[in-house]
């Protein structure tokens, strides 16, 4: 397969990050750029993020998974512990995260490290989703090979009876992460590919800030 797309192209015109915009926290940027993101018409799903890990053959790998909370400077999602995800974060704790708001023409690229939530924590969430999404948990052996769309359907409705008429438990092998950031790197598209780009890291337990070339 082969396509020409050298042609497409956009001017980035839709907001400046400017040094006396710049608060000394990264955390509060990146609040009010969530919430601007977050009332924008356009943006949906906008606790999206991309999730990178090293995989154990090596590999990076990205897929989307959404953000639940912020806790104690912590970024909160949840997955399940088993998945190639969940065993990538086992080997290599080291991870990063990005948001993509193409509406607003920007993006956050968060390095830190995770480490499980508590089980109560994880029990709270999981007993919070809607009951479709925790037999859901149960039903699928998340990045395992399954044979067919109709084992998955029956899986579930193995667990729809297993579980009728009770609460549905918790899974050992599922629960919540904590991403503690290390970086943040905050993009804003500008005209002429002269984006604005700050990157905060965490230096011996104090933010530092500077300006990098777009």
């Amino acid at each position: 397969m082969q396509r020409d797309l050298q042609n497409l192209r956009k001017n980035y015109d839709r907001g400046a990050l400017v040094d006396i915009n710049i608060p000394s926290m990264p955390f509060m940027l990146f609040d009010l750029w969530f919430n601007e993101a977050k009332q924008h018409v356009s943006v949906d799903e906008v606790n999206a993020m991309s999730l990178c890990t090293i995989g154990e053959d090596g590999f990076p790998k990205n897929r989307i998974v959404l953000l639940k909370e912020i806790e104690n400077s912590c970024f909160v999602f949840y997955s399940n512990y088993n998945s190639e995800k969940g065993k990538a974060i086992n080997k290599n704790s080291k991870i990063s995260l990005h948001f993509f708001w193409p509406a607003l023409e920007r993006q956050i690229i968060i390095k830190g490290e995770v480490k499980k939530a508590s089980r109560e924590k994880s029990e709270n969430y999981f007993h919070s989703r809607p009951r479709g999404s925790q037999l859901g948990a149960w039903a699928s052996d998340q990045s395992l090979e399954v044979p067919s769309r109709e084992y998955l359907e029956e899986r579930l409705q193995f667990f729809k009876d297993k579980f009728k008429d009770q609460d549905i438990p918790l899974p050992e092998h599922w629960g919540g992460y904590f991403v503690n950031p290390v970086s943040f790197e905050f993009w804003q598209g500008r005209p002429n590919r002269l984006h604005d780009r700050y990157l905060y890291e965490l230096i011996n337990s104090k933010w530092t800030i500077k300006r990098l070339a777009p």
